[in-house]
């Protein structure tokens, strides 16, 4: 049985009212703020049962506010990059904020992480909702968004939806930073990591993807069995992971399959992935420079942590051969990705 509690957390001038809801099982205990759809933290169990916050995060609502590096927030209208801030659909050119080098990320200046999102409880968990208007950040037609988490043991699931007056890109995901040995850690190189992908899309030098889908075999980006991640990262030419790994399809393109497995051998504590989404960004926390005081005045800096960002393909509005990122009128926009917290 899932406990689930609200507060008011702060104020942000402008937006008004910022509330923290907690979710709490027998085995997991999650926060998340109505400002951008944040899991503020997740506390699991290690092998030797001592809680453990796993999710880099904030002491206090200011620094949410200022946060560049979208810590647990929801990003949208569309994750990763857009290469110039540009696409066209139906044979208009859209030109959005460019706000990462010569490119579009995580949805623009202002994207969903920025907004207060209006919150509803649902059977063992919150439910959030917004509404972004026509030209937002400069994407067409006014969508109505939903994300719920709900926490039922040791899982926490969080659902998707969304409705679109015009045909619109639209990639939602979750941009939690985790380490599994606890949330001041120093590094993630004593986590093992395997992702079920064969393929994984190489990127530019501003990071957008190439067009091609290369098989991972004989390739640092092989991660099909465990592999020890601080090792793995000497072997990358740049600063760490930071792309899509193509997830193996079941045939259906809504099926939900398994993503990925993180484990922390000396804490016991695993994370898997599960998720209808196509892709999943594997990212190491490569930008974080030690500037950021986070929870409990701890440093968060390069390799101190990782995402798992499920979600559609990088910039698959500019490349046809990726899977359709539009959302049309009257279709329905849904995905679902778990995260399930064990102990080996």
């Amino acid at each position: 049985m899932t406990q689930v509690s609200h507060q008011q957390w702060g104020e942000v001038v402008g937006l008004g009212r910022v509330d923290l809801w907690v979710l709490q099982s027998s085995l997991v205990r999650v926060e998340v703020l109505t400002l951008g759809a944040i899991i503020r933290s997740v506390c699991s169990r290690g092998r030797d049962g001592r809680l453990e916050d796993v999710v880099l995060g904030y002491d206090d609502l200011e620094g949410y506010v200022s946060d560049r590096r979208y810590l647990g927030a929801v990003v949208g209208r569309v994750a990763n990059r857009i290469a110039l801030g540009r696409f066209v659909v139906e044979g208009k050119e859209h030109r959005l904020d460019v706000n990462n080098g010569p490119n579009a990320l995580h949805g623009g200046l202002r994207g969903f992480n920025k907004a207060v999102w209006l919150a509803a409880a649902v059977e063992g968990g919150v439910q959030l909702s917004l509404t972004s208007p026509d030209g937002d950040q400069g994407y067409p037609g006014e969508v109505q968004v939903s994300v719920s988490y709900t926490l039922q043991g040791e899982t926490l699931t969080t659902e998707y939806q969304a409705r679109s007056t015009k045909t619109t890109p639209i990639n939602l995901t979750n941009h939690s930073y985790f380490n599994l040995s606890g949330q001041g850690a120093a590094d993630i190189y004593d986590h093992q990591v395997s992702i079920t992908a064969q393929c994984f899309l190489p990127v530019d030098d501003t990071s957008i993807p190439t067009g091609e889908i290369r098989r991972v075999d004989g390739t640092p980006f092989d991660l099909r069995k465990p592999v020890l991640i601080g090792p793995r990262l000497k072997e990358l030419p740049g600063p760490g992971f930071d792309h899509n790994f193509c997830l193996s399809s079941t045939g259906d393109d809504w099926a939900e399959r398994h993503a990925a497995r993180v484990c922390h051998p000396a804490s016991g504590r695993v994370l898997e992935v599960s998720t209808s989404q196509p892709g999943v960004q594997f990212y190491t926390a490569n930008f974080l420079d030690g500037s950021m005081t986070g929870k409990g005045g701890a440093r968060y800096r390069k390799h101190s942590s990782f995402c798992l960002e499920t979600q559609n393909w990088p910039d698959a509005v500019n490349q046809a051969s990726f899977p359709d990122c539009l959302l049309r009128p009257g279709e329905d926009y849904h995905h679902v990705t778990r995260f399930t917290f064990t102990t080996v």
